[in-house]
């Protein structure tokens, strides 16, 4: 099966491990910072790492910030590119996409729970399977951030680093996951596979946006547990990442 897939240039070091998990699912993604292409594909991914204003200032530069608000296709934000979703970030006190309520805070450090947060966590899942469909509640993700949004409405997934926060976030067409699936092993290539396999009324059309038409027809709007390790226990490698490991691309947010 093939999928038209436009990964955003908004920065980051993450894409070529991007790139490559979804290669492994059949996926050949197109690396791009141009709007046609965005706007025209099937599927969009807002991949990145580093900060928050850089990251608003390379999709402005490329006109990209008013359009991606208004796209009708699955699209789903990774890391930085999740956080860009929100309203805003506490880090330099930049304005995001206004996609998702709320605002993007620091995390909060201590000596059990070190900024940047960077390791494998759990995402607790609340409501809706969506992405999270066919994987455990509970399972490990691999996170590399400083910076945290809210749980929230539009939070289905939380996980624990001093304090809670979303670490999968889903309103209409748009999706985020704090995480990088494409460093955590199976359960990040799940999740992966769920987003391409989205169907356009799962992404669930706002009222007003048009559905391209290589998209299908316009759809109505429609909005075993594992227990988290206790404070300051590092989290284990978790079991069945069928041998992939954390890159060693640099950056974080």
């Amino acid at each position: 099966m093939t999928h038209q897939v436009a990964l955003v240039d908004c920065g980051g070091a993450n894409i070529a491990s991007l790139r490559f998990a979804l290669k492994r699912l059949g996926v050949e993604a197109h690396f791009t910072r141009d709007a046609s292409e965005i706007e025209n594909a099937a599927r969009v991914i807002l991949p990145g790492v580093g900060a928050a204003g850089s990251g608003m200032e390379r999709l402005a530069a490329a006109g990209l910030e008013g359009l991606i608000p208004r796209l009708t296709q699955p699209v789903l934000g990774i890391c930085l590119g999740m956080q860009l979703l929100y309203d805003g970030s506490s880090e330099d006190d930049t304005p995001c996409l206004g996609i998702i309520p709320g605002r993007v805070d620091l995390l909060e450090g201590s000596p059990q729970h070190t900024i940047p947060h960077m390791g494998w966590n759990q995402v607790i899942q609340r409501g809706e399977p969506g992405l999270l469909a066919g994987i455990p509640d509970g399972a490990w993700f691999y996170f590399v951030h400083s910076y945290a949004g809210p749980v929230s409405a539009g939070c289905v997934g939380e996980t624990n680093h001093g304090r809670g926060f979303a670490s999968v976030v889903h309103k209409d067409n748009f999706y985020g996951v704090q995480f990088h699936p494409e460093r955590s092993g199976r359960h990040g290539a799940r999740l992966l596979k769920n987003f391409l396999a989205l169907e356009w009324k799962e992404a669930a059309c706002p009222p007003g946006k048009k559905v391209p038409s290589h998209l299908g027809k316009e759809a109505p709007s429609h909005p075993e547990k594992v227990t988290p390790s206790p404070p300051g226990k590092e989290a284990p490698s978790p079991p069945g990442r069928e041998g992939i490991l954390p890159s060693a691309e640099g950056g974080q947010n």
